[in-house]
């Protein structure tokens, strides 16, 4: 084991650190190092249940204690982090419960979405959202964890704007740190890309000819598709 390996092969778990340290200024510190930390939680690098060391996280990001615990404090708010009695803060595992209910807004939001979409589709705006899951497709091709987060993100966000509805993206949004935890666990399941890809698709085919009810019920298998598969990745 070389002198690099040692250094991030400890007891407070095995991510590799070497690309968390902060190297630009830009925005503030707090921000680099809270997406830094963000990413590397829902990209996989920190378990489930792993524990997040202050000192180590100091010495592998290259920041100050203070900024660590703002920084873990901050991902406690959105869900990411549990900070656990007489251990400390740990990387939250999703509770099969809450994640349902998740899913369950999820169905009710953005099928509501798909079909008032349907109703009053344009053809730049299905281009649009094509687009969005071509995208989406190539990051399940490069096996792009970050990408795939952002691309289906993106579909979304453009999926409520043009149907209008606003403050029902404002509600997704504050639970989209829980959601892409829970995305985080079923993307790299094996034909999960291809599933998604043509689930996505579907629900774009209905808007495109303005089915509304069929828009609407293929946002609501797209759910129960990918429900289903976190409720047996929780179960393990």
């Amino acid at each position: 084991m070389t002198a690099n390996e040692k250094t991030t092969h400890g007891q407070e778990g095995t991510a590799s650190f070497e690309d968390l340290r902060i190297e630009r200024p830009g925005k503030t510190l707090r921000e680099l190092t809270l997406e830094k930390m963000r990413d590397a939680i829902l990209e996989g690098r920190f378990k489930p249940g792993e524990r997040l060391v202050e000192r180590t996280l100091c010495d592998r990001l290259g920041v100050s204690r203070t900024v660590v615990r703002e920084v873990l404090r901050h991902l406690e708010t959105e869900g990411l982090v549990d900070n656990l009695p007489q251990q400390g803060p740990a990387v939250a595992r999703p509770d099969p419960v809450k994640a349902a209910q998740i899913y369950e807004i999820r169905g009710l939001l953005e099928g509501e979405a798909a079909r008032t979409y349907a109703r009053i589709s344009t053809p730049e705006g299905v281009a649009h959202l094509a687009a969005c899951i071509d995208r989406n497709e190539l990051a399940f091709a490069r096996a792009n964890s970050s990408l795939v987060l952002k691309g289906t993100n993106d579909f979304y966000e453009a999926l409520f704007h043009f149907a209008g509805k606003e403050v029902a993206w404002s509600i997704v949004q504050s639970l989209n740190m829980r959601i892409n935890h829970l995305r985080a666990l079923t993307i790299s399941e094996p034909g999960r890309g291809p599933n998604a890809i043509a689930e996505m698709r579907a629900i774009v085919a209905a808007i495109s000819v303005h089915d509304a009810d069929g828009a609407y019920a293929a946002s609501i298998g797209h759910i129960k598709s990918v429900a289903s598969l976190a409720a047996l990745k929780l179960k393990k």
